[in-house]
């Protein structure tokens, strides 16, 4: 154990490293630590010139920029001067190179339903949109809501928007009319675009419906465009609502991409704040879409051939970056799944892998917590030999939950970028470059080009190595968010106040000897045990590697003679809970890590409150486990039973 008086005490000793195989290295394009580490040296010593090059190369410009950078703290601009436009260089710029017959997407609905879209057709399909988009009266700078199911249409939709510069706002298809209506006023939306329904787990969920709601709490929401999707009952309402076969009919496949400002608004994201408001994070059009295509094609080595897929929902930023705007500009080709992992089957993913031919694959720690859960034998059925490269992307990977998706669905021959990032980042800042560096179980490895990281104690001063601290970014890079819309002192307060001159995370995390991070939870997440602060990822990562546990989340509640006590909630795989396994958990974490980690509390429940991108909502457990009621955001809540099963618990 190590500890620092202003650092966060790290327990977790985790010390298997993973190189790249000499067969991956060898095609790689970056294929050793001397490689990554001489273009990381050219980016950190001229960042200026370092992206004004990136930019040249890999974005096609209406007119160039004059000043690549400038910084009037805590308000960045990219690329100024420059006209640009995101869905030109998703769709036109590999249309015009005849590379318009490769295949965009393949499409699979949950009822088994397929699609195939090339780059030529998602064009097509986006120029008639657009059209239709600008005959209901929309101009430049409006804002769209998206509120759609994981259909082609809704990055179509996406495109069609950036395509005529209108700035959309992606809503999860399974949220709240509440939620819905919330974000539409924030934005001061003018459209919704949804569809009639959406499959999940082999049930029609009701968007209209769910839309129509929402709609009545959204008074700028002048026009309504529903998709046929279900065909299922849904209530229009006329002068409102129109369906888009209707309006696409008619429309001409030549709409030319508006050029935009480097600096004009591209979207709006969402995310559950701490308060009662959730917060729309802004990214603008040229530095976010370099950011997404050059992380894309360094952090998943793209190739011409590989089949890539990412398995998030486009309603969340990994969806933005990781299925419509890094690939895309890359030109790769895509799988797209509509539905659930484990429908009808729990070996849905595994069977889509094999039909695709998936060499790449994006998912989520909470989704290989559940693949392990659900029994290795949902895997063994199929033929995985394609895939060449796995990624992890939501959350920290802990290491055994690391292990089995490197052996069991890697054959123990693919890397995993376990990548670190967020939705005000807009792209990955910490992973493996898989040919280069080596990988760690539960590390997110090293910085990006152009990413400067560091992690300081409360007293603002760099902690030492296997010292944790608040992770900060010390440089500005181009695709960081440019604000919270509408709400300038805000971003300034969250994110640039408490560190002077860098960008607060909010997670905490440490640097081992090698230079590898660490991320060791959200800095609300650090528990004070006596005085001394750990981390709930490393407790957490602790009792998933036994062997009865599939899922941990651990909290902090308050305690008058440490502080703060260690409470966690476990789920398990097949086990039933007892006095005996409480106790055994309770072994085996100070056997891991040591007595000061065992926790004084260990709940059994069958699932945790998890947001619908899958992290669990520690920040709910914390008010469960100190016996109070919630008052903050819970619009990303997946399923509130959850959450009254918790509390019920509690009280029983």
């Amino acid at each position: 154990m190590s500890t620092s008086p202003a650092g966060i005490r790290n327990v977790l000793n985790e010390t298997r490293v993973f190189p790249p195989s000499e067969q991956f290295a060898s095609k790689a394009e970056f294929n050793s630590m001397a490689a990554y580490e001489s273009l990381y040296n050219e980016s950190t010593a001229d960042i200026n010139a370092f992206w004004e090059k990136q930019a040249r190369d890999h974005i096609h410009w209406f007119e160039p920029f004059h000043t690549t950078f400038e910084w009037n703290a805590p308000f960045a601009k990219w690329f100024v001067g420059g006209k640009t436009n995101v869905a030109f260089n998703c769709l036109d710029a590999h249309v015009l190179a005849g590379r318009g017959d490769r295949v965009a997407f393949h499409w699979e609905g949950e009822p088994g339903d397929k699609r195939t879209l090339s780059y030529s057709d998602v064009h097509r399909e986006v120029c008639k949109f657009s059209n239709a988009l600008k005959k209901l009266g929309l101009k430049k700078g409006d804002r769209v809501s998206i509120y759609m199911p994981m259909v082609p249409e809704l990055p179509i939709a996406m495109l069609a928007c950036a395509r005529i510069g209108l700035i959309h706002s992606v809503i999860f298809g399974g949220f709240s009319s509440e939620a819905i209506a919330d974000r539409n006023n924030d934005a001061q939306a003018k459209l919704l675009i949804t569809a009639d329904g959406g499959w999940r787990r082999g049930k029609v969920l009701n968007l209209k419906q769910t839309a129509n709601e929402a709609l009545e709490k959204s008074p700028s929401v002048e026009h309504c465009i529903v998709l046929q999707r279900t065909k299922n009952e849904a209530a229009m309402k006329e002068g409102r609502d129109v369906w888009w076969h209707d309006i696409v009919a008619n429309e001409s496949s030549d709409c030319p991409a508006e050029p935009m400002d480097s600096e004009d608004s591209l979207f709006i994201l969402y995310t559950s704040g701490s308060t009662g408001k959730p917060k729309g994070i802004r990214h603008t059009t040229a530095g976010y879409n370099l950011y997404a295509k050059r992380t894309f094609q360094w952090v998943f080595d793209h190739k011409d051939e590989d089949i890539f897929w990412c398995t998030a929902d486009c309603g969340w930023i990994t969806g933005h970056s990781y299925i419509v705007y890094g690939p895309m500009s890359a030109g790769a080709t895509q799988v797209l799944y509509e539905g659930a992992p484990n429908w009808p089957e729990e070996d849905r993913f595994w069977e889509i892998i094999e039909r695709y031919k998936v060499s790449i694959l994006y998912t989520a720690p909470t989704a290989i917590r559940a693949f392990i859960k659900w029994g290795d034998h949902h895997v063994d059925k199929h033929d995985l030999s394609s895939l060449r490269l796995l990624g992890s992307v939501g959350e920290g990977i802990n290491p055994e939950a690391w292990m089995w998706y490197f052996e069991k669905i890697g054959g123990g021959r693919c890397p995993i970028v376990d990548t670190w990032w967020q939705t005000e980042t807009g792209g990955i800042m910490m992973s493996p470059l898989p040919g280069a560096i080596p990988c760690k179980p539960g590390s997110c490895t090293r910085p990006l080009p152009g990413i400067v990281p560091v992690a300081l104690g409360e007293d603002l001063q760099e902690v030492g190595v296997d010292h944790g601290g608040m992770l900060c970014i010390a440089k500005p890079w181009p695709g960081m968010l440019r604000g919270i819309w509408g709400d300038d002192a805000r971003y300034q307060e969250q994110y640039w106040t408490r560190v002077p001159n860098h960008y607060l995370t909010g997670d905490n995390a440490r640097k081992d000897e090698d230079g590898y991070y660490w991320i060791m939870g959200r800095i609300d997440d650090v528990i004070n045990v006596s005085g001394h602060r750990l981390s709930t990822i490393e407790v957490e990562s602790a009792l998933v590697s036994h062997p009865a546990v599939a899922e941990a989340a651990a909290v902090g509640r308050p305690d008058e003679i440490k502080g703060q006590a260690i409470a966690v909630f476990v789920t398990l795989k097949n086990h039933q809970p007892d006095e005996a396994l409480r106790e055994a958990l309770k072994k085996h974490v100070r056997k891991e890590i040591g007595a000061l980690a065992v926790p004084d509390d260990i709940r059994f429940t069958s699932s945790l409150p998890k947001t619908r991108s899958g992290k669990i909502m520690r920040r709910l457990l914390r008010d469960i486990a100190s016996g109070k009621e919630g008052t903050g955001d819970t619009s990303t809540l997946e399923d509130f039973t959850v959450l009254a099963k918790l509390r019920s618990d509690e009280e029983s």
